[in-house]
């Protein structure tokens, strides 16, 4: 008889044999039928943003894919508010069934360094699944700026330290620590110019205010196709398949330099490991779908369906780089 079999007679043996054979048999059957069963109710699917946006967009395309491949509805909730904080922490303070699931976005690791109070751990309190989709950011400018590509622009702005504006919408996001990454990595000095969001920041240097943007390619490319603004290069280490014929800015002036935005499921951190791997598999799936990814294509965004593991390797990189851009560009939290 094993140490366990000892233990678990020793500890009921005031009980009838056939009550400790059902408790034990009832827990090992519960333990392996955890997994099976699941799902048995809405899933929710939170978006930390407001309906239309990027985030929320990427949740309502996988929804219905998600609901019909697990047997269950799956609901988009969106909970907005505090830069994303609000619904990443409700997610990270959700028990951990994988009934509450959040759509989460790459400013996960960039809140830490720019919001004194995150309420939430993204690496203790949160669980990833795997990521939806990236895109690049592109970073664009004026016609009137004398400089086509990344060297011309490299060679312009050097000879010109400190003079040359630029925007990347508001302090802190994800096309800001970009613009702050390419200066950092090519040594520049440039002004930044902060606007409320993309949209403004946009209208202002269309307008000739402003002549050099970091943006994200959604917003940004149908402009370059009207020819109100120059494409320099996108953000990706290689060209986007929604825009082939724009060069990446590794590829043209800056190696190695490379940011995407990314849109990825994650859930609480203690949801069993069984849940996790079958959203992880039902989401690859989804991913697979050859309609999906044309909406997502059209939408500026490749899909990925990486593995939890992987998906946990990149927040960790994103943090460690953003920590690094933040306190060299000497951004203050909030």
């Amino acid at each position: 008889m094993t140490s366990g079999a000892t233990s678990l007679n020793f500890k009921y043996k005031n009980y009838p044999l056939a009550l400790v054979a059902q408790l034990v048999v009832s827990m090992m059957v519960i333990g392996a039928v955890h997994g099976q069963t699941y799902p048995m109710k809405v899933i929710r699917l939170v978006v930390p943003t407001s309906p239309g946006g990027g985030t929320d967009i990427s949740a309502r395309n996988i929804a219905p894919k998600l609901s019909e491949y697990l047997g269950q509805q799956v609901v988009v909730e969106n909970r907005a508010g505090a830069s994303t904080m609000i619904g990443n922490e409700y997610v990270a303070r959700a028990t951990p069934d994988g009934y509450t699931l959040l759509m989460g976005i790459s400013s996960l690791a960039i809140l830490p360094y720019i919001h004194p109070k995150v309420p939430y751990d993204v690496i203790r309190d949160l669980a990833p699944v795997s990521q939806v989709i990236h895109l690049p950011n592109i970073m664009v400018s004026h016609p009137s700026l004398p400089a086509g590509s990344t060297k011309e622009l490299i060679a312009f702005a050097k000879a010109r330290a400190g003079q040359i504006n630029f925007t990347a919408g508001s302090v802190g996001s994800n096309p800001h620590l970009a613009m702050e990454l390419f200066l950092s990595m090519a040594g520049l000095k440039m002004v930044h110019v902060p606007h409320k969001g993309q949209g403004p920041a946009l209208v202002d240097l269309m307008a000739g205010h402003v002549p050099l943007a970091m943006a994200n390619i959604l917003g940004a490319l149908p402009h370059v196709r009207s020819g109100r603004m120059r494409a320099i290069g996108v953000t990706a280490l290689k060209r986007s398949v929604v825009a082939p014929d724009i060069a990446s800015i590794a590829e043209t002036g800056l190696p190695g330099y490379e940011v995407v935005q990314w849109f990825g499921v994650l859930a609480p951190a203690a949801t069993p490991r069984d849940i996790i791997a079958k959203l992880h598999t039902t989401i690859v799936r989804v991913l697979q779908d050859t309609a999906l990814k044309q909406r997502f294509m059209g939408d500026g965004g490749e899909t990925v369906g990486n593995t939890p593991e992987e998906f946990a390797a990149i927040i960790r990189a994103d943090l460690g780089k953003w920590d690094k851009v933040i306190r060299n560009a000497g951004i203050k939290p909030e």
